[in-house]
């Protein structure tokens, strides 16, 4: 009985882990998958809407078809030449596009278009074989009113003004690495990460997708970043996607390093590993961790709040008996010491969470 519950228990886990976006890609069918990871040539379409009419989109195409060359694309934007996707751009002085859906989906994914905005804003999305399959990011102005934001700028034409602030925001808005991920190409990510011309704003977002796309082939890329400090906590972070392989690495830094914050992520990477795959290699070093400093815990000094509170958070993400016991110690011990703290607070919400997944089983029965 105990056995079934523990599998039905990381099955839920697995689904409630499972990212937005790997939801909506559920629906795509493995030739759609096999097409998007081979698209080279994008058809650039820009459409700009004004409030007083249709605008030339040609300095907005000008930006997006750049911006994709610069990543290794070929543009074309000519509808009739030869491309294996059609990537489109609108870009309104107020919008009138009403988003997604309320909830759920991309409605919840960062850069997702917003539901209640009606400024300048720029839709993006694409066609694979002339069908819409779903994926809408969006940039806005840091203004709503365009004619308000054009008159206190001393500019007579609104519209205008509105295009040529979404100009700036298509500058810097990452929409090539996004849309790369989207497609699933991670070799061109991997080429994009390794760059010495990227900067780090870009490489932490492409960490970022590379921890959804959950691709084998990040690895070595990964590891080697581990070597810049400024990036190591993202890419053990994105480690967590790549699955069973990162396990033997996330152990290795997570036993040896002398640096808290690499020792937190690690941990959290391991626990994001052991939900997703159920290996138990992930559990057992950070179950011989808290063993290790439970003795030792009188006051909140003792303590490395953001390595403990990582690891108890993962400890109940793979439901082990061997758990139970330590867990138990330490939810007592965490209410007995006198700690009104924010960190302590943390750590006893982690406990109070894990000890209740451990037992389940009782609460169930």
């Amino acid at each position: 009985m105990r056995s079934w519950i523990v599998i039905a228990g990381i099955a839920l886990s697995i689904v409630f882990q499972a990212t937005a976006s790997d939801a909506r890609r559920t629906h795509l069918t493995p030739e759609q998958k096999e097409k998007l990871k081979n698209i080279q040539t994008v058809y650039v379409n820009v459409i700009a809407l004004t409030e007083s009419g249709r605008r030339d989109p040609g300095k907005l195409r000008d930006i997006v078809a750049r911006r994709l060359q610069e990543i290794g694309y070929t543009v074309v934007t000519d509808r009739r030449k030869p491309h294996d996707v059609e990537f489109k751009v609108k870009c309104e002085e107020r919008k009138t596009w009403t988003g997604t859906t309320p909830e759920g989906g991309d409605a919840e994914l960062a850069d997702a278009p917003a539901r209640l905005w009606k400024g300048p804003a720029c839709l993006f999305m694409y066609l694979l074989d002339g069908k819409d399959l779903g994926w809408y990011k969006e940039v806005r102005t840091s203004f709503e009113d365009a004619y308000a934001a054009a008159q206190a700028a001393q500019v007579a034409d609104s519209g205008a003004y509105a295009m040529d602030k979404l100009a700036e925001r298509l500058e810097v808005f990452d929409f090539p690495v996004l849309v790369t991920a989207e497609w699933g190409q991670v070799d061109r990510l991997l080429h994009l990460l390794d760059a010495s011309t990227t900067h780090r704003l870009r490489k932490l977002k492409i960490l970022s997708e590379l921890t959804e796309l959950q691709s084998d082939e990040a690895l070595p890329h990964l590891t080697a970043i581990l070597k810049q400090k400024d990036l190591a906590q993202e890419a053990i972070v994105a480690l967590a996607g790549v699955g069973e392989e990162s396990i033997p690495l996330l152990i290795d830094l997570f036993t040896t390093t002398k640096q808290p914050e690499i020792q937190a992520a690690a941990a959290k990477a391991l626990g994001e590993v052991a939900s997703s795959t159920g290996d138990p290699r992930t559990i057992y070093p950070l179950l011989d961790y808290l063993k290790r400093v439970l003795p030792r815990i009188k006051t909140s000094k003792d303590i490395n709040f953001p390595v403990l509170t990582q690891v108890v958070w993962s400890l109940g993400k793979l439901r082990d008996d061997k758990s139970m016991e330590p867990i138990e110690e330490l939810n007592e011990k965490v209410w007995l010491i006198y700690d009104n703290s924010k960190e302590m607070a943390a750590l006893r919400e982690a406990t109070n969470w894990t000890y209740k997944q451990l037992h389940l089983d009782e609460h169930i029965s």
